[in-house]
């Protein structure tokens, strides 16, 4: 298993980053693939095996931290080819929401 749960949603209340600006201001850590919980069902192909895809969004994945879980809200394309080159570490911004 690559990730601790599929998920299809985001449960978690709204956080109010939208912007990549926003997103910077969140520091990069080390996840591991196995604890995220993803928010997305599907993913494009063409994304997944472009070497380019993050060339205009951000280097790191964002992952939203509440009530004990990690979900991976943007960067499952970066997740999944973390995966594929047999790694198990994801850099990500990650945002701790209250309970």
């Amino acid at each position: 298993m690559i990730f601790a749960r599929v998920g299809g949603s985001r449960p978690y209340p709204d956080h109010g980053l939208t912007t990549p600006r926003q997103w910077a201001a969140v520091a990069p850590r080390q996840v591991r693939l196995d604890e995220l919980v993803t928010t997305k069902r599907t993913l494009d192909l063409g994304s997944l095996l472009s070497e380019d895809s993050t060339f205009y969004g951000d280097l790191f994945a964002h992952v939203v931290q509440w009530r004990g879980a990690l979900y991976l809200e943007d960067g499952l394309h970066r997740a999944l080819r973390t995966a594929l080159q047999q790694r198990n570490v994801l850099h990500a911004r990650v945002l701790v929401l209250p309970d």
